[in-house]
């Protein structure tokens, strides 16, 4: 039976490849693909959204969603008879000039058995308020679009059970919570496309950062030079009449506070990998930024031939001692294979504070570690401003190449670089940011990256690994 199902959706399929009225099946094939649009599409998470810059082609994956789902003709998920779900404007006015638009224009009218206006003429619903959509679904039954306004206030927004809801532009918080609510109980999906002109809002916290640790929730940011339809030269004059700030979130579709970002060139699309067996010659050192109430955070640090830094492991944990911090280490050290000092011990940067003694004890942090097999080194470089343009050269040099990546198991790190914003008197605020201050003391103590250089061949590649191995088992042994 599922195999004759099977057979029928690929009839299906190539039928409306085959009709005139053919904008689904033309959907994002030929010579131009839209990758983030595919990401999109191919995520199985239950909460996913897309952050674009106007015009990056965002609203165009959310309608086209909500058709595969309507149809029951999704290529990358489960499909289901009889869907039911809402499409969430803004107000009704967006509702009628944005998203009933792009619903249609992907419905064939053969797919349509009715359309229920709440204002406006049947037979010619783009130009009027559409109420809801019935949908033939391939598997034989029918399946509803519903259209909502935010300026209908929550108490529209009850009492229905539903498979999906798509948010085209940031709603308020509880509108979505209310939705949430709606695909409780059939497992549905809630997904939006949104370009964030609204600062810092609750999408920031619940989304983008996922406060909540959910892990349903996925996102993804979408730029101009992401949609293969607009040109470069309409790109690169938009950009010249627009301010830095508003190119953070119109182009780019990034989030943008008062203060701004300290490192606005962090891009989790490009700076954070998934983990792989690094080499062991490039094993690099450990920095340590140290905690008592406040978290201790320690990161594991390896650099390759081209002078490109990976940051591979973390440990993160407050109100611990020494000893407990210490324990972690090593045991993440072994994990990972990490080389030893002659004498048996670890070696590790640390803040220069932690050389001090206070009244509470005779030991200062740097004795406490040593004590349990840690060598660690205070004189670190701590200045900030030449710290953060460090950083920030690693992110993107001058030349627009990156030489910081970021294993995604690192995720306190991660978080950090997507909190840390600018306040009073040009200083960064100074909240959350144990596993930064650790990254910038570590860069410090590398050359900066400087790619004008000449690339280096394949025969000084092989002695600079050769020597490394040489130096690693000099402190092995």
């Amino acid at each position: 039976m599922s195999e004759l199902l099977e057979k029928l959706k690929l009839l299906e399929r190539e039928l409306e490849r085959r009709r005139p009225n053919a904008n689904l099946a033309n959907y994002n094939t030929g010579a131009k693909v839209h990758l983030k649009q595919l990401e999109f599409h191919k995520c199985k998470k239950r909460n996913r959204w897309v952050f674009g810059g106007n015009r990056s082609g965002k609203s165009e994956c959310g309608a086209v969603e909500v058709v595969y789902m309507a149809r029951g003709i999704h290529p990358y998920r489960e499909n289901r008879k009889n869907v039911s779900g809402w499409v969430v404007s803004l107000s009704k006015q967006v509702q009628r000039d944005v998203v009933q638009q792009k619903i249609l224009h992907y419905l064939n009218p053969a797919w349509i058995e009715k359309v229920v206006m709440q204002s406006g003429s049947e037979g010619s619903p783009e130009t009027g308020i559409i109420d809801f959509i019935l949908i033939k679904n391939v598997f034989g039954g029918l399946s509803k679009i519903g259209f909502k306004s935010c300026d209908q206030g929550r108490d529209k927004f009850q009492g229905t059970s539903l498979d999906f809801v798509w948010f085209d532009e940031e709603p308020p918080f509880e509108i979505y919570r209310e939705c949430q609510m709606r695909v409780l109980d059939r497992r549905g999906d809630i997904f939006g496309t949104m370009t964030p002109l609204k600062g810092l809002s609750w999408v920031y916290n619940e989304i983008y950062l996922n406060a909540s640790g959910s892990p349903e929730i996925w996102c993804e940011h979408m730029q101009w030079e992401d949609n293969p339809f607009i040109s470069k030269e309409e790109i690169a004059l938009l950009s010249q009449t627009m301010s830095e700030e508003e190119l953070e979130s119109r182009k780019y579709g990034k989030f943008t506070a008062l203060g701004g970002l300290v490192y606005p060139e962090f891009d989790p699309n490009i700076h954070v990998i998934e983990p792989f067996e690094v080499p062991q010659e490039w094993q690099d050192n450990i920095s340590i930024d140290p905690g008592l109430n406040n978290p201790l955070s320690a990161h594991f640090y390896a650099v390759d031939y081209d002078g490109n830094v990976f940051v591979v492991a973390e440990h993160f944990e407050a109100k611990k001692d020494v000893a407990y911090h210490a324990k972690k280490i090593k045991a993440l050290a072994e994990k990972l294979n990490w080389h030893y000092a002659p004498n048996g011990m670890l070696s590790a940067l640390i803040d220069s504070a932690a050389s001090q003694r206070t009244l509470a004890s005779q030991k200062s942090v740097v004795d406490l570690f040593y004590e349990h097999g840690i060598l660690t080194n205070p004189k670190v470089n701590k200045d900030m401003f030449s710290g953060i343009s460090t950083v920030k050269r690693y992110l993107k040099d001058g030349e627009g190449k990156t030489h910081l990546f970021i294993f995604k198991n690192c995720v306190n790190l991660i978080q950090e670089f997507k909190t840390y914003f600018w306040g009073d008197a040009d200083l960064p605020i100074k909240k959350d940011d144990h596993a930064l201050d650790e990254l910038r003391y570590y860069l410090m103590t590398k050359p900066s990256p400087n790619h004008s250089l000449p690339e280096k061949s394949a025969i000084e590649k092989d002695k600079e690994r050769l020597i490394r191995k040489l130096r690693l088992k000099n402190k092995m042994f």
